[in-house]
């Protein structure tokens, strides 16, 4: 099969379309057939070497958590699936090494979910990990009926799910923190956008009135959101970070990593189906294209998600 892949860890360059064997099919796995992978954040730090101290890796290495596309084979103890069926997952594995920017890609039944005829796979790419990350998120702080809820990076490819989420799950109010230039699209989702900067704290206080605090806090920047973000939640355990663990840990704050589970993933496609969760695609790039996708996400400033064709 062709995929992307890696032998050393490094900047975009170091990515490149290869030749490799098609991967083995376990008992309890699928087989899949390509039609589309998310390009994440996480992507391009596994590639750069950054994630070598958590998890096990190995070359030659094929980046990719999010994939979409049609079972090919099933393994002798998969009893819920045949070829044919379109599927999508968050195909997270304990070791990193045979990922989704590849032709095939063989993945644990538990992980998959189906996707609806009326969900392109385009989109149902673009939706896994960053709709999973989303949704723990807002499931840790216990996000509900009637709670004031503030999202960073609210136009990002994990903000824009979530503001949308958050109203799914019964907040009475969502504001987000955007640029100026994805305002108007932050509004669109449901949120009220507030600008970045150091008049943060204050435009939220006066925002939602009263004692100028929020119910619930979503954290996907760091640095001077984190520290703003203490100051305007009226409980700490009510507030997440997907990007600073260990001052998360410090500060009393839970800290997210989204974890596979096919059912909320069911969950979320489902919505996308029903017309209630839409899911923004800056950019599509062809599987040979990798190291065009990577830089562009790198390059910060990205509305929604980048997902690459197979």
């Amino acid at each position: 099969m062709k995929a992307i892949a890696l032998t050393e860890f490094g900047d975009a360059e170091v990515m490149s379309l290869q030749e490799l064997p098609d991967p083995l099919l376990g008992p309890d796995q699928v087989l899949v057939e390509v039609r589309a992978a998310g390009v994440n954040p996480v992507d391009y730090k596994i590639r750069a070497g950054h994630l070598r101290g958590l998890m096990p890796h190995h070359t030659p290495l094929i980046p990719g958590w999010d994939v979409s596309g049609v079972v090919r084979a099933v393994g002798i103890g998969v009893v819920d699936w045949k070829p044919g069926d379109e599927v999508l997952a968050y195909a997270r594995k304990d070791h990193v090494q045979f990922g989704t920017y590849a032709e095939l890609v063989s993945l644990p039944d538990r992980m998959v979910a189906r996707k609806p005829s009326t969900v392109d796979f385009v989109t149902a790419a673009a939706l896994p990990l960053a709709g999973l990350t989303a949704l723990q998120a807002l499931k840790v702080t216990g996000t509900g009926p009637g709670d004031v809820v503030l999202v960073h990076a609210a136009a990002g490819g994990v903000g824009h799910l979530q503001v949308q989420i958050a109203r799914e799950l019964g907040a009475s109010r969502v504001l987000g923190t955007a640029s100026p230039r994805n305002h108007e699209f932050v509004r669109s989702l449901g949120a009220e956008p507030v600008a970045y900067g150091d008049a943060l704290v204050d435009a939220v206080a006066e925002a939602v009135g009263g004692d100028g605090l929020v119910d619930v806090v979503v954290d996907n920047v760091g640095g001077l959101a984190f520290d703003q973000s203490l100051r305007l939640v009226r409980e700490r355990q009510r507030m997440t970070s997907i990007v600073d663990g260990p001052r998360a840990l410090e500060n009393g704050v839970v800290n997210t990593w989204a974890r596979p589970n096919a059912e909320q993933t069911q969950w979320l496609v489902d919505l996308v189906a029903a017309g209630k969760l839409h899911v923004e695609v800056q950019q599509t790039f062809p599987l040979a294209e990798a190291v065009k996708a990577h830089k562009l996400l790198e390059g910060g400033h990205v509305r929604g998600k980048i997902v690459l064709t197979v």
